[in-house]
């Protein structure tokens, strides 16, 4: 190190000696709740899980109540402009629920470590853990063996099969894990040497973050890492009631990985969420997606699935540069009178496609509702219209019909339409 470093270094300080006064407050909270909760009995220990989830989410619990109350209402209305208006609103309650599920997550994040990590020393110090059994314990009972039902008593041993091993389970959170758990909880990196635990440091963000149960990410390199990791981590989750799952045990777009989305804790390749990600993004109907709404994610190997893996995503997710926005801002008016004009007109369109189809004049309905479709096919309100039992049928046999000898009566659906979008 050079003077001209050693000199700002001693004025500015160092950023890592910076950052690691900011989370080491944390460390000593987690080791004083520790105490707290090591003379628990395990039946108090999962106990702590419930509570943790109970007041999380009732720290949220009038933004969501006001959230369902918008979309109900955006579902009856009719006019597509108010339509999108309460989207809008909706979109920004999200934004403010996360920003105050952050600030509940890190009150309550000392604690939920220190259930994590005594949950590991049990397990470790443990053969077996005997627990009041719950309707989740026997689900686990029938697919696992290191999990038996005894009467009203679930047993769960601190043996089972991970990656095709055997493994005992054998580690604690020491104070480097916390601080690594603490950081990753931030969103920031955190670069661990070979043999500090990355695997198991991992299992203090997600855990707190799956009590939202807005659903956890994480993502490794390949399947095998993804399926073992799923499965050596797993238990620890499970005996507290939180659901865990790999989709890539999965075929892409089952019911069996729709299923692994909906889990507590998903683990899985960078490679198959980022495909089930774009195949959502080219979904028609809502029916079609397979991931729900993202909310916290872990990237494992980092380095490895940004760069290393990863050219192609590099490119995409690149900086774009500034560009001169004077023609934007001309046509920016212009294209949003346009599209203003649509929204009225499709509104109009689907509007009367309703009253024909109810009326029984499906020739008619169902030439609107195409016209309708190709105005506007991501618009709430035909998407929910299309999701009616007939209505998607209907559809497609009018658009089969005007596709006949290269489309050459198509123009009578679409000539009455500002513009045309094509989602083939």
């Amino acid at each position: 190190m050079n003077i001209f470093s050693k000199t700002v270094g001693k004025v500015f300080g160092n950023k890592y000696e910076k950052d690691m006064k900011s989370v080491e407050p944390f460390v000593e909270i987690i080791k004083e709740e520790y105490k707290k909760v090591v003379s628990l009995t395990n039946d108090e220990l999962r106990d702590r899980t419930l509570k943790l989830k109970e007041n999380i989410l009732a720290g949220i619990k009038n933004e969501e109540a006001e959230i369902k109350s918008l979309r109900e209402k955006a579902e009856k209305e009719e006019d597509v402009l108010k339509m999108q208006s309460i989207y809008d609103t909706i979109d920004k309650k999200d934004e403010e629920i996360l920003e105050k599920l952050q600030i509940i997550l890190d009150k309550y994040l000392p604690e939920a470590f220190a259930v994590m990590k005594d949950t590991a020393r049990r397990f470790k110090e443990n053969e077996t853990i005997e627990v009041t059994a719950t309707d989740f314990d026997r689900d686990l009972a029938a697919v696992y063996e290191h999990v038996d039902i005894k009467g009203d008593k679930a047993i769960f041993k601190n043996s089972w099969i991970a990656g095709g091993n055997q493994i005992t389970w054998d580690m604690i959170h020491y104070d480097v894990q916390l601080i690594g758990g603490v950081i990753l909880h931030q969103g920031k990196a955190a670069e661990m040497a070979t043999g500090e635990g990355k695997t198991v440091v991992a299992t203090l963000p997600v855990y707190l973050n799956a009590l939202t149960g807005r659903g956890v990410h994480i993502i490794t390199v390949n399947d095998y890492l993804a399926k073992r990791d799923a499965e050596w981590m797993g238990p620890l989750f499970e005996f507290h009631g939180l659901s865990v799952d790999c989709i890539d045990k999965h075929e892409p777009n089952s019911i069996a990985r729709r299923k692994a989305y909906k889990a507590d804790i998903t683990y899985g390749t960078n490679n198959e969420f980022g495909f089930d990600y774009l195949r959502d993004n080219m979904a028609i109907s809502p029916d079609d997606l397979v991931q729900r709404k993202h909310h916290y994610s872990i990237v494992d190997e980092v380095d490895s699935v940004l760069i290393d893996d990863a050219r192609t995503p590099l490119i995409i997710s690149g900086p774009t540069k500034q560009a001169d926005t004077q023609e934007f801002d001309e046509l920016k008016p212009k294209v949003e009178k346009l599209v203003n004009a649509q929204k009225k007109l499709v509104t109009q369109i689907l509007a009367e496609s309703k009253k024909k189809i109810g009326d029984g004049d499906n020739e008619k309905g169902g030439l609107l509702l195409l016209r309708a479709f190709k105005g506007l096919p991501k618009n709430n309100a035909i998407i929910k219209f299309l999701s009616e039992e007939g209505n998607k049928t209907l559809m497609h046999k009018t658009e089969n019909f005007y596709m006949q000898n290269n489309s050459k009566e198509m123009y009578k659906v679409t000539d009455e339409l500002f513009f045309i979008i094509d989602e083939k």
